[in-house]
């Protein structure tokens, strides 16, 4: 089973069912009471180890005195994510840094998508540092796991999902798309960006245009850019669509 260490995190995996074994470290007073109290709601047993125990398991990184083993990830499919009437969908093509992918879940979840693809390899774990850096979101966000982005693309399209994907040197504004439509956001690495194949899978592509000195933004800054751009672009409609309806 998976580690996932911090109070958030397990705060969030303990709410969401997942916590299958709670090891907290030996005399840490009142600081992890949140974390014992909901474990007693959610029926997890408690073990009080030495903080050196917690160290080696979460390898050095910073714990806060908390790790839990959960349940491995339950990945859904992507015609899950394509349901409804307008989806919202992420598409991860190849982020490998835990925290940028833990990162992205948490802007996410706040963006209330409908959920995340990434591939079943090169692709950070969703534990330990990804889901610290969620701080929590990972235990609530749909995550789709699939073999191949382009050919994901491909499935996505097929269900009526409109993909854009971000690239730089793209002459269309992000904020010219249309997001109202059943969407898929798709971010590549940091550094080489979006990979060939998937770049050409996409419907279209749109960059962030830059004003300052630097030539791009962290790929989890420009998750969130595209995000809530889409979210007020959804937020206009659903006023307008309100206005427009006929008293009775």
């Amino acid at each position: 089973m998976p580690h996932i260490y911090g109070v958030h995190p397990v705060l969030e995996a303990l709410r969401a069912g997942t916590v299958r074994r709670l090891r907290v470290a030996e005399r840490s007073g009142d600081r992890l009471r949140e974390v014992i109290d909901a474990a007693g709601d959610a029926g997890v047993r408690v073990e009080r180890v030495p903080a050196e125990a917690i160290d080696r398991l979460a390898r050095g990184a910073t714990h806060q005195g908390v790790i839990a083993d959960v349940e491995s990830e339950r990945s859904v499919g992507l015609r899950d994510l394509a349901e409804g009437e307008a989806p919202l969908i992420v598409v991860l093509d190849g982020i490998e840094d835990p925290h940028n992918l833990g990162a992205i879940l948490r802007t996410a979840d706040a963006a209330g998508v409908d959920g995340v693809v990434i591939q079943s390899r090169r692709s950070a774990a969703l534990g330990g540092a990804a889901a610290k850096a969620s701080a929590g979101a990972v235990a609530h966000v749909k995550i789709a796991q699939v073999v191949n982005i382009a050919r994901a693309i491909d499935e996505l399209k097929k269900a009526g999902v409109w993909t854009m994907g971000l690239a730089g040197e793209a002459a269309t504004a992000y904020d010219t798309v249309d997001f109202t439509l059943p969407s898929a956001i798709v971010l590549g690495a940091e550094g080489s960006g979006l990979r060939r194949l998937v770049r050409e899978r996409c419907d279209y592509l749109a960059a962030i245009p830059m004003r300052g000195h630097v030539g791009s933004l962290n790929v989890s800054v420009a998750a969130g850019i595209t995000l809530f751009e889409a979210v007020r672009q959804r937020k206009v409609q659903r006023e307008s669509n309100r206005a427009e309806r006929p008293a009775k």
